[in-house]
């Protein structure tokens, strides 16, 4: 399998949703990168990704080291999107966002999620529960945890759901074997990111007038413990 990547585009990192506090841009020069059979980065089941070579703006939200209440990123999203579609509806371009956060500790479900996946009564809950639109069961965010809402235009990308979301699990997948040397992949018939048997990243995702909100979590150092009062994803 060969992968290959072109991309060509300026990214904005800012540390806070004003745009007045951006702290530093850069551009990342077109450039591709192929790799051989014997230096593949997921497994046969895996999906190329191909970016098109042409120039696209994202900013950046680097929040990373910080703890971001559930409902004010949620706000913040779903403001952003607001904005997002005011500018389409004028004939204007749109830029990408991307917010990078953690959660106080948390538990989401997804518009049909069902609550027989929660081993506590809702009411009585350790922590704030809140039911969202995006899709998917029954998730927990915590410190630990890499929280990445991707907000862009499939517009300007590709207007296929399936396709979105086998790139945000390749983002991953990538990210797992080029920078940790962690060999991970794709379950069948389920959405998310496995080491082995174990499910590291979720995928829960909304999109509007074809503007992507929501998007993923990756455990990195995440107490797991709050996951045994949940089925994590229904599974």
């Amino acid at each position: 399998m060969i992968l290959a990547a072109s991309t060509h585009f300026l990214i904005t990192v800012s540390t806070s949703p004003s745009h007045s506090h951006i702290k530093k841009s850069y551009r990342l020069h077109s450039h591709t990168r192929t790799l051989s059979k014997s230096n593949q980065i997921s497994d046969s089941k895996s999906t190329s990704i191909i970016i098109n070579d042409q120039s696209r703006t994202c900013e950046c939200f680097n929040l990373y080291k910080e703890l971001v209440p559930y409902d004010k990123a949620w706000d913040w999203q779903k403001q952003t999107v607001k904005e997002k579609k005011a500018l389409i509806e004028k004939n204007q371009d749109c830029q990408d966002t991307l917010i990078i956060l953690q959660h106080h500790p948390v538990y989401t479900l997804g518009t049909g999620s069902s609550e027989e996946y929660l081993n506590f009564d809702i009411k009585d809950a350790p922590y704030d529960v809140y039911r969202t639109e995006r899709g998917g069961e029954v998730t927990y965010h915590g410190p630990g945890q890499l929280v990445m809402y991707p907000i862009i235009n499939l517009r300007n990308h590709k207007m296929d759901l399936h396709w979105y979301l086998r790139a945000l699990e390749e983002v991953v997948i990538r990210v797992l074997s080029l920078t940790f040397s962690i060999k991970a992949s794709r379950l069948e018939g389920f959405t998310g990111v496995w080491v082995g048997d174990k499910k590291v990243a979720t995928v829960g995702i909304r999109v509007s007038q074809w503007i992507t909100y929501h998007g993923l979590a990756l455990n990195i150092n995440t107490d797991l413990t709050p996951f045994h009062s949940i089925v994590p994803c229904g599974i």
